[in-house]
């Protein structure tokens, strides 16, 4: 394969934002903007509040700026790391030092500020702990990244846009129960993800709980956290934890086949898309027939 093309501040608006859009990684957009979807149809009391305007404008939000905040920051510290990194192989962008991403991220960082007439304020602490938490995350000094066991906790902040959705249409707060069981569940998805990191990691010293397991005690950990996932939304609904069975379910398929962690990590956005409609799914039918 080819490595994907540096861009250069020479290079057209447009080239720069088709650089920046590849950098958001289109393939995960859903990470954040699903959750949106399915906070708010777990919100609503009426179909018209499925369409509300908080609901409409955190849902832009969370599908192109707060990826190209989330991915830029990522990048920029990123940047050594990713020199020795399969990954980026055509598939991912490299940052080269260019100006316009971190531009691009203080533009995104504040663009929150634009809804603050629009959206609820019970919202506005699930939107301050995704910036905080993304920003924590690849920066220095905090770097949980760098910090086994933190650099999956932290990872929690792909629920945050749920929570944020679930705010501002409810106006009151999501269960502490769904917030435990998504976090739980989104440790597990980062740590899996970080198992084709672990090679790359060890050689330029970075640190993880990938890293620190090993790649069969990782799927041990992942497994372990989906499965009290499952856990806490069976407690919340039966039928909800039944659907989270997936998860530690493709964990099993994974270590006991020969398919390579490298191949796997590419169905996820797929599976964790399925899996968020039917969630999403779940909630309007709720609403429709009570």
């Amino acid at each position: 394969m080819s490595a994907s093309p540096t861009p250069t501040d020479d290079e057209s608006l447009g080239e720069q934002l088709s650089y920046l859009l590849t950098l958001s990684r289109p393939r995960f957009w859903f990470y954040l903007a699903g959750p949106v979807l399915v906070g708010v149809a777990y919100a609503a009391d009426t179909v018209s509040e499925l369409f509300a305007p908080a609901a409409i404008l955190l849902f832009g939000y969370f599908l192109v700026p707060a990826n190209v905040f989330l991915y830029g920051i990522n990048d920029v510290y990123d940047r050594e790391i990713d020199a020795a990194n399969p990954k980026k192989d055509a598939k991912e962008a490299r940052y080269g030092g260019q100006s316009v991403v971190p531009v691009a991220v203080t533009i995104c960082a504040l663009l929150p500020l634009v809804l603050v007439p629009f959206v609820p304020t019970a919202a506005w602490p699930w939107i301050a702990a995704f910036l905080l938490l993304g920003a924590a995350y690849s920066a220095p000094p905090i770097r949980f990244k760098t910090t086994p066991l933190l650099d999956s906790i932290s990872n929690g902040l792909y629920i945050t846009p749920a929570g944020a959705a679930y705010a501002a249409v409810a106006g009151s707060q999501t269960p502490l129960i769904a917030v435990l069981g998504g976090w739980l569940w989104a440790m597990g998805m980062h740590t899996f993800s970080a198992i084709p990191d672990i090679e790359p990691d060890r050689e330029t010293g970075i640190e993880t709980t990938a890293t620190t397991l090993g790649e069969r005690r990782t799927y041990a950990y992942c497994g372990g956290c989906w499965l009290a996932s499952v856990v806490a939304f069976g407690v919340l609904d039966p039928r909800l934890g039944a659907l989270m069975l997936v998860y530690p379910g493709l964990v099993a398929a994974i270590v006991t086949s020969s398919v390579a962690v490298d191949r796997a990590y590419w169905w996820f956005p797929a599976i964790n898309t399925l899996v968020g409609a039917v969630l999403t799914m779940g909630g309007l039918w709720r609403l429709i027939h009570g």
